[in-house]
């Protein structure tokens, strides 16, 4: 069976307005059904997401719209060059591997609930197994308990899993602002830096410069609105990626502001 790992925020993205807006449509849900047929091609058609020699005329054609591609990379989830078509993060959402991490969330969620069903038929035989280790556990240690060394204790919650520095953010600023979630035990997650990215943004402002901010403020959180003029002035200029994800959230407020959600969030 061919499928797709859809996000089921993707109608409300910028980048889905941005594209909208490029192509003079209404509806971001027909962007979507567009964007889906891109995606699909790409899955069906390509191994890694590059699609060699294929220029975006003809990609145009193949789904049915002129100037769709050009739009799309305009909102950099499609990569144009000489070589031919890329598709960035390809397999985050098509391609085997997916699939595979997909598959198998979904057989662990099965087991867990067939575990749950026949719990009273199989408690018995586990309990049976569970001793035979146990007693060769036992003899095992017995022979080798001269050399054996005290066993350490499990702790109860395993570590959360380190989280790796952004490309965009200082080494000292990263290891600051890590050092400051830890003296308010608060959590260093992906979610966390996505929704400080996403709150630099709306300040105009690159993610090294917010989390500065935020280290010399010495709070646990920190929104674009709370921000002060002189705060926003400490602003390094944005990379290429920030801009272009600056420039789609822009393209996206007026689509909204235009269609009368006048504080809809970005």
């Amino acid at each position: 069976m061919a499928w797709l790992k859809f996000d089921v925020t993707t109608p409300e993205k910028p980048e889905v307005l941005a594209i909208t807006v490029a192509m003079g449509w209404d509806d971001p849900d027909l962007t979507v059904g567009k964007l889906l047929k891109v995606w699909r091609w790409f899955d069906q058609h390509t191994v890694d997401g590059n699609a060699k020699s294929v220029t975006p005329a003809l990609l145009d054609r193949l789904i049915g719209v002129t100037g769709l591609t050009q739009a799309i990379a305009d909102s950099g989830w499609l990569v144009i060059h000489s070589g031919g078509l890329t598709l960035p993060n390809f397999e985050t959402h098509n391609g085997k591997t997916a699939k595979d991490r997909a598959l198998t969330a979904s057989r662990v969620a099965k087991s867990k609930s067939n575990a749950k069903g026949n719990a009273s038929t199989v408690t018995e035989p586990l309990a049976r197994e569970e001793k035979r280790r146990e007693e060769k556990k036992v003899n095992t240690e017995g022979e080798s308990a001269t050399h054996s060394t005290p066993s350490q204790p499990v702790p109860a919650k395993q570590k959360a899993e380190a989280i790796a520095k952004p490309d965009d953010v200082e080494q000292q600023t990263w290891a600051d602002w890590c050092q400051l979630r830890k003296a308010k035990k608060a959590t260093v997650s992906s979610t966390v830096i996505d929704g400080a990215r996403d709150e630099a943004g709306k300040a105009g402002m690159s993610l090294e410069a917010f989390l500065k901010v935020w280290c010399l403020r010495g709070s646990q959180g920190l929104e674009a609105s709370w921000l002060k003029p002189e705060e926003r002035k400490q602003s390094t200029p944005l990379n290429k990626q920030q801009a272009l994800e600056q420039r789609n959230r822009d393209v996206a407020e007026q689509f909204l502001k235009s269609r009368g959600f006048q504080n809809a969030p970005i």
